[in-house]
């Protein structure tokens, strides 16, 4: 083996490596956040992981940046599904799927509900503007489904913000209970049908995903310090 390919081979062994803390960081601040929320000190992570909080940070520089890694996947799932919704030919069915598959995110992943919820931090407009622009779009699905008759005309926007404490709280009661969250959730969509709408519904709620709860009867996230 020539020099050059040892200190290639050597330089390909670091970026494993580092690929690989990675991957532990992840899983670790996944399991954390599951069971202490996203709040949950660095140093719990770093722990969790095998690794020294100085690695950590290395990787993540501070907590926003490490809670956007770890439900990244889950965030680009949602992005896709609102995309394909409002692709969809038929609005309800895509206004359905939208809800079922986020559901079963919160389902799967018991961290993401905080992640997705209390959403990134306002600390660049970009995140704003994502923001701004999944609640513009998931009103204009809102109003196709209804305009197709199939959609309740009291739903509300906000509405799907109730939906998802809702949810958020019956998972955290029953975590492993998959079938008790397939089942409201159907109750939920059943009642968003027109045709089963007898009875008009009190007025909406004053909720967006921006000024959500993380969790049913928490305060709003406080950014916290980088402990």
């Amino acid at each position: 083996m020539t020099a050059e390919s040892s200190r290639i081979t050597a330089r390909d062994g670091v970026r494993a490596d580092a690929r690989r803390n990675r991957e532990r960081v992840l899983a670790a601040a996944r399991a954390v956040f599951a069971e202490h929320g996203i709040d949950a000190p660095m140093a719990t992570v770093a722990r969790r992981a095998g690794l020294g909080v100085a690695t950590l940070y290395r990787h993540f520089p501070d907590r926003d940046a490490l809670v956007r890694g770890a439900f990244a996947q889950q965030m680009e799932t949602c992005v896709r599904a609102l995309t394909e919704a409002l692709d969809a030919p038929d609005p309800w069915q895509g206004f359905q799927q939208l809800v079922e598959t986020v559901c079963a995110l919160q389902r799967e992943e018991r961290g993401f509900p905080a992640a997705f919820l209390a959403a990134f931090p306002e600390s660049t407009s970009e995140h704003a503007r994502s923001r701004q622009r999944a609640e513009r779009d998931f009103t204009t699905l809102v109003r196709r489904a209804q305009a197709s008759g199939a959609l309740r005309a009291d739903f509300h926007p906000s509405d799907l913000a109730v939906v998802l404490l809702a949810h958020c709280a019956l998972v955290a009661a029953l975590p492993d209970d998959g079938a008790a969250s397939r089942r409201l959730v159907a109750y939920l969509l059943q009642s968003f049908r027109a045709d089963t709408a007898t009875q008009p519904l009190p007025p909406p709620a004053a909720l967006t995903l921006h000024s959500l709860p993380i969790a049913a009867g928490s305060p709003p996230r406080q950014r916290p310090s980088r402990a």
